[in-house]
């Protein structure tokens, strides 16, 4: 009995830390969408995370993509955000490599409104995590972006944009 209460355990601990991974990147698409750059970069091990977003570049470390974030996320005129995003994650396929280890891949679908630009941005995008504990707390240790498809189209005249972020 008590190796059947130990796998049990074990496997309720498993799905504890899946889950948790799921809630730490929902937490941070949460941050992109609602312009809250301390908790993009906290979704984040405090060193050495490797980062690859395509266009917006690849880094060894988070700090340089929360600058790019702050700088296109934040941008405002009159009071209002000229970007706003969309981050709608989907098909979560976690494995767990060990108890402080694991990958993780997703499917996200991106919408942006540009409104200095006047224009709508949808995409496909998969993402390729890697993850880790830190300070007993899972943190994305790797994370890699592939665009699938995008379609960037004008934003009609008659578009009333509402920005009711802070």
């Amino acid at each position: 009995m008590a190796d059947r209460s130990s796998t049990l355990e074990q496997r309720i601990a498993r799905l504890e830390a899946v889950e948790e991974i799921k809630a730490l990147k929902y937490r941070y698409w949460r941050a992109c969408d609602g312009k809250d750059p301390v908790g993009f970069r906290a979704a984040f091990i405090a060193r050495g995370a490797a980062i690859d977003f395509g266009p917006l570049g690849a880094f060894d470390d988070a700090d340089p993509i929360a600058e790019i974030y702050q700088a296109i996320a934040l941008r405002k005129q009159d009071g209002k955000h000229l970007i706003l995003d969309m981050h709608h994650g989907l098909h979560p396929d976690i494995q767990l490599t060990s108890d402080t280890t694991a990958t993780g891949s997703w499917t996200l679908r991106f919408r942006q409104v540009n409104v200095h630009e006047q224009t709508e941005r949808v995409a496909a995008i998969e993402y390729d995590d890697r993850y880790v504990v830190e300070d007993g707390v899972w943190k994305i240790s790797a994370c890699t972006a592939l665009d699938l498809w995008s379609i960037t189209r004008p934003l009609g005249e008659e578009v009333v944009i509402a920005d009711n972020l802070a």
